[in-house]
């Protein structure tokens, strides 16, 4: 028989089963007591199967945005509770499930937190109730700063490369708060957290980076369902970043806003050569084009007055596109004439579908 099986997994062993490092797990065992139920004499930490089931419950509550200490207290409850085995799963109830509570329950924190709803969907009938406190934390060390509950928690499962924990947090964060929040309070701080790790670290964490912003792309992407097409008779809206800029989840996310809006769009993504994006406008004649800049280095001036300057159309009743000027990048300087510089996801939306309703409502030529 395998060491292994006679006294179970190496703390090393355990870590990369669940994503986590080893020092993360020895903390837990010293300041929580979630270590092993029993140990070798003369031998390090051994665990056992239940005591893996119970670790891996540890992350999923605290996946979910439950403080270490708190998830630490459900998971002891769980370990000591009358009538267990010492054999089964904490929290087999579902994902987070709360001892004592109704299958599927999840633990948000470590108090029972409800949140306006913000989307205008149908999820209002959920009762208006104080949204949660914001606590300065982070999750895994990253500098998250003053931030909702569910930041730390995305963060968490982004450092412990936790792919499944990642969408469900998504999931939850769009259904519970709506896109707009969800993308402003939930998805972009934790995105920028990340990023500033990453420039603070010696390139530590990119990998982290790049699974959050593909788990964040998905999330967005799936907003707009399967085949869905948009019935709003007007011409699209052009969304592109300008040449040398490749920071495209912000577009993604005005994408996914305007198609819950039943506004249709064209994306053309990361670093579109002026000349490209000139056809493009020429070709498709687009209502709105949004350009996207995330520093003033890739902020093209005169790209933004050509393209506000191109018409389109028949003689006599040639119309020129609306341009906004999305991004920090763009920050500084005033406006170019025929441009919007709109400081947000929903002032964007906002001006976007104003706009379009104005085109929609234009009697014909």
């Amino acid at each position: 028989m395998s060491d292994s099986a006679t006294y179970g997994l190496t703390t090393g062993a355990v870590a990369r089963r669940l994503g986590v490092s080893p020092t993360t797990l020895r903390s837990w065992d010293r300041r929580y007591g979630i270590g092993p139920a029993a140990r070798e004499d003369g031998r390090h930490r051994r665990w056992a199967p239940e005591d893996v089931a119970m670790l891996e419950e540890m992350c999923r509550l605290t996946a979910s945005g439950a403080p270490p200490a708190e998830a630490a207290r459900i998971v002891r409850t769980a370990r000591a509770a009358p009538g267990t085995t010492g054999t089964e799963v904490p929290g087999t109830a579902g994902p987070g499930a709360v001892p004592g509570t109704e299958p599927g329950t999840r633990v948000r924190s470590a108090e029972p937190e409800s949140y306006p709803d913000h989307s205008g969907g149908p999820r209002r009938d959920r009762p208006e109730e104080p949204g949660p406190a914001r606590q300065p934390g982070s999750g895994n060390g990253l500098p998250l700063g003053d931030v909702r509950r569910e930041c730390r928690g995305l963060a968490r499962a982004a450092v412990r490369l936790d792919g499944p924990a990642l969408d469900a947090l998504l999931r939850d964060a769009v259904a519970d708060h709506g896109l707009v929040t969800a993308w402003e309070e939930v998805m972009a701080p934790t995105l920028h957290a990340v990023g500033r790790k990453w420039e603070s670290s010696g390139d530590r964490y990119v990998e982290v980076e790049h699974l959050l912003s593909w788990h964040v792309s998905t999330a967005l992407r799936q907003v707009m369902p399967a085949g869905h097409r948009s019935v709003a008779p007007v011409p699209p809206v052009l969304l592109a970043c300008v040449p040398g800029e490749q920071h495209t989840l912000p577009l993604e996310a005005l994408a996914a806003g305007l198609s819950e809006r039943g506004l249709p769009t064209r994306m053309f993504g990361a670093a579109v050569p002026a000349e490209a994006l000139d056809a493009a406008v020429r070709r498709m004649g687009p209502a709105a084009v949004v350009l996207w800049s995330q520093a003033r280095s890739t902020a093209n001036h005169a790209l933004a007055r050509h393209v506000a300057g191109s018409s389109f159309g028949v003689k006599g009743a040639r119309t020129r596109p609306l341009v906004l000027l999305a991004g920090p990048g763009w920050a500084g300087r005033t406006p170019e004439p025929g441009t919007l510089r709109p400081g947000g996801l929903r002032e964007a939306l906002d001006a976007l579908s104003r706009h379009q309703a104005g085109v929609r409502a234009a009697p014909p030529v």
